[in-house]
């Protein structure tokens, strides 16, 4: 039986954060992308929270979430993760579903406490450090953000880089979802995220070997900084994971291919279930 949607508002090392929960079953832990919030899943969790308790964190300096000035770490998020988890009474292990900056976090949580990540899906989320040539464009976006605010250029800019050019034609409800979480965002908040998550994000790769849970890794055609190879080439490094490709999406795959999504989420499940 379905338990009632209660939203908590929990102190962490990070910031007081939102937290949703709803649903019945086993947890998973739901994570956003850089730029949105647990809105995000919103067309994901109909069919997931049937069988899963999911804990939909908000991330600092997003949406109902603390915006701190202090700068912060991925090694920060997992850490404030478990606080959610703990103050909720959640000691046991859970799967964890990352979109980007979630995928990020998942993977430092499951390196660093695998005893509490059953299984991990990471969606779009790069595990190599930007290099200085990427680096360049969310340079310039964090410069013009934290001068101008949301202006149309910056807003923009975002929109081409997290829909897929599909999603930005047909799907007019993913694109003001989008653009009113840009719009809306504490200017600082998202400034300090941006700094602290994207510009300053470390080499993943050193973790991957000792991640020994059933990792998905989906990446999509058009995402230059993350192609269907160099998530291969991750996948490689880890001893169980699986590469997915989903067409026609782009850096947010769950809200932009949501049936895609909960097909590839239902069969991790059931993998890592079926692991004696």
């Amino acid at each position: 039986m379905a338990t009632a949607e209660a939203v908590h508002r929990v102190p962490t090392r990070v910031g007081e954060l939102r937290v949703r929960v709803e649903g019945a079953g086993p947890v998973a832990v739901l994570w956003h992308s850089l730029y949105v919030d647990d809105g995000s899943w919103d067309r994901v969790a109909p069919a997931l929270r049937a069988e899963r308790t999911l804990v939909r964190i908000t991330g600092p300096g997003h949406g109902g979430s603390e915006a701190r000035r202090a700068p912060y770490t991925l090694d920060d998020c997992a850490a404030a993760a478990v606080e959610v988890l703990d103050a909720l009474g959640l000691s046991g292990p859970v799967d964890w579903v990352g979109n980007a900056w979630g995928g990020h976090t998942g993977i430092v949580l499951a390196a660093a406490d695998p005893g509490r990540v059953r299984s991990l899906a990471a969606f779009n989320a790069p595990v190599q450090a930007l290099s200085p040539q990427e680096a360049k464009g969310p340079r310039l976006l964090v410069a013009l953000y934290r001068t101008l605010g949301p202006i149309p250029l910056a807003v923009n800019a975002l929109l081409r880089a997290l829909l897929s050019e599909t999603t930005r034609t047909s799907d007019p409800e993913a694109v003001g979802y989008v653009t009113r979480c840009l719009r809306g965002a504490n200017r600082r908040g998202l400034v300090n995220a941006m700094r602290s998550i994207s510009l300053q994000r470390p080499d993943l790769r050193p973790l991957l070997p000792g991640i020994d849970t059933p990792v998905l890794l989906v990446a999509t055609p058009g995402n230059p900084l993350w192609t269907p190879e160099q998530a291969r080439a991750a996948a490689a490094l880890m001893p169980r994971a699986e590469v997915a490709v989903v067409e026609r999406a782009g850096h947010l795959t769950p809200l932009e291919a949501p049936e895609e999504s909960i097909e590839l989420l239902r069969a991790l499940w059931a993998s890592a279930t079926a692991i004696p």
